[in-house]
This record gives C-alpha cells, sequence and structure tokens, in this order.
C-alpha cells in the first residue's frame, strides 16, 4: 500500500508507521515536524499543520495514496480541513472509548451505563468533556464524537481506543508507581483498588490499524479495540511491581485521603470496561497475552525514565496517606 499517515511522529501514530514501513508499505507521514524521531524509518515526511494540507495537493496527488491513517484527529476541524485534500481511500481513524456515556460516570462518580461497552453502548451525552479545563495539549473543541462523525462520510473504519500503554507513552500510564520505584519508596498508598478500565498495548493497536486497512468488510464500521481479560487497577499495579523486579507494599488507605494522583485508585461508581468482541470476528484481531505486555512496557520505562523525578511534596502526599491507613 502506499499510506498517507496524519500524526504519525509520537506515540501510537510512530508505532502504525513503523509496522507498515516493515512489512514494505510506502509511507507518506504527515506532521509539523516537532516531534519526528531521529533515527527513524525510512519514510517520506510532509512537514505542515493538518490545517494547511489544501496547500499540499500537488505532493498528495504525487505520492497518490492508497489507504489513509488518521492518529491525530482532535476535532471537526482536524478532519473537514483534511477532507478536501485526501482522495477517497480505505481510511482508519483513531477515537476513544472517551466517546462513551460510561465515561463522564467515570469522571463524575455516577453510575452511568453498563458494562462491557460494545459499539453500541450509549454516548456521551455532553459534549467537549475537556472545556474549561486547561489541559495541556487538549483544544478546548476536543470532541472525537466529533471526529467519528465528520469522518463518516468517507466510510472510514473507526477504531476506539481504550487506555494505550506501551513504549513512547507520553502520559506514562504505569509511572504513577515507577517513580515510586525510582525515588527508593518501600509504601505506597491505594485506595480500594477495584476500578476496571480496559487497557490495550501499543503494538496490539497498530496490529488492530494494519488489520483494518487490510479487511475491505470492515468498511465504514465502528470497532472497539481492548485486551479481553482486564485485572482491576490494584492487581495492574502489582503486575507492574513484579515486572520492576521491585520491593513496593500497596497500603490500603481512605479514599479520602489519596493523593490527586491516585484518585482513580478510590472506589469507583463507574467501571469503564469495554468488549472487542467485535474486533476480534471481523478483523481477526488478538492482542497479545497482557502479563507479558505489561512486562515488555515496564522495561522500557525503567530504561527511559521522565526528567522530572521525585520531590519532598511528593513524599509529605504519600506520608500523609499512608498516616491514615
Amino acid at each position: 500500500m502506499r499510506v498517507l499517515v496524519l500524526g504519525g511522529t509520537t506515540f501510537i501514530g510512530r508505532r502504525v508507521v513503523e509496522r507498515l514501513h516493515a512489512r514494505g508499505d510506502r509511507v507518506l507521514v504527515v506532521h509539523r515536524g516537532g516531534h519526528e524521531p531521529r533515527p527513524w524509518a525510512p519514510v517520506g515526511h510532509l512537514h505542515t499543520d493538518r490545517r494547511d494540507l489544501a496547500r499540499h495537493a500537488d505532493r498528495i496527488r504525487e505520492f497518490a495514496p492508497t489507504a489513509v491513517v488518521d492518529a491525530y484527529a482532535l476535532t471537526r476541524a482536524d478532519v473537514t480541513a483534511v477532507l478536501g485534500a485526501l482522495p477517497e481511500v480505505p481510511t482508519v481513524v483513531l477515537s476513544s472509548h472517551d466517546v462513551y456515556e460510561a465515561y463522564t460516570g467515570l469522571r463524575t462518580g455516577r453510575c452511568t451505563a453498563a458494562v462491557p461497552l460494545d459499539e453500541q453502548a450509549p454516548l456521551r451525552a455532553e459534549r467537549y468533556p475537556y472545556r474549561g479545563a486547561g489541559l495541556p495539549g487538549i483544544p478546548e473543541d476536543y470532541e472525537k464524537l466529533d471526529v467519528e462523525e465528520a469522518w463518516a462520510g468517507r466510510g472510514a473504519v473507526v477504531l476506539r481506543l481504550p487506555m494505550v500503554y506501551g513504549p513512547q507513552d507520553a502520559q506514562r500510564r504505569e509511572d504513577v508507581v515507577l517513580r515510586r520505584i525510582r525515588a527508593g519508596r518501600t509504601r505506597m498508598p491505594i485506595g480500594a483498588g477495584n476500578l476496571l478500565w480496559s487497557r490495550a498495548h501499543v503494538d496490539d493497536v497498530a496490529t488492530g490499524v494494519l488489520a483494518a486497512l487490510d479487511t475491505p468488510a470492515a468498511t465504514g464500521t465502528t470497532l472497539n479495540l481492548a485486551e479481553p481479560a482486564v485485572r482491576p487497577i490494584r492487581a495492574w499495579f502489582e503486575q507492574i511491581v513484579e515486572a520492576a523486579g521491585a520491593s513496593l507494599e500497596l497500603v490500603r488507605v481512605p479514599d479520602a485521603a489519596l493523593p490527586p494522583e491516585l484518585a482513580l485508585t478510590g472506589a469507583p461508581a463507574q467501571h469503564l470496561l469495554s468488549s472487542a468482541h467485535r474486533a476480534q470476528e471481523v478483523l481477526g484481531w488478538v492482542p497479545g497475552d497482557p502479563a507479558v505486555r505489561v512486562a515488555e512496557s515496564v522495561r522500557w520505562h525503567l530504561a527511559h525514565p521522565p526528567e522530572t523525578g521525585w520531590t519532598e511534596q511528593d513524599t509529605a502526599l504519600d506520608d500523609a496517606a499512608l498516616a491514615a491507613a
């Protein structure tokens, strides 16, 4: 294939590009140039903001893409800006499980939907969940429901993703545990720890993207990707500790005493557990063993620690929580 990838230089998009190149596809990555990996796979680059893509119509015609992957559309405007510049070819779009009403329940502490969530589960009634939150890198008009609707007219395959972890994850999902291990902490406060939140390793997500490109029967469908077996958040933390070869005791404390970054370890009113049964049927998608995947991810993150480390304030917050045990 000749695949044009929108936003293919970080985390999920990066892994998709690497997998496409490895199997012999030609790839043109459209990005602004701020996160270009060096060294990297010898793929083509078009440095531009996606909203200026129409100015590069000649380059796109020259490349003549036979497929498109949109790995980083956050708003409706992100999509409408590129539709006129791209040919109508098989397209895969990355969305999120945050489109479900259950996500509203998780954020507000209310049970709003039954789980597991399939693709017909209720969608959020209220849009723009992060408006006014001032989150870095998240625009005020972020809305994956808008993204899905904007691509729908092209018959795109929409892949709704859970919590994705693995190498190059800028959100460093495991670091809530690993940074305590790096700091030499021996005890970590935790709440009830029974939240069920579906996860998927970045490499398994990339496998799903390639399968969606290769499966004509998937055209126009919406599919969840998620590991079929989900451990509660406490058991996931225990996997991380074991994979790191560390001694870190998880100490149950009252939910009200938890440091803010550990709030999700409290007792939830709503779980975000989804079913990927349809993706398994339509795409033949089979993710790897979660225990193996967690270990792979932990090894990478231990070898690539973040620039910011443990602080005295972190110590004070943890110690105060542990004192309430």
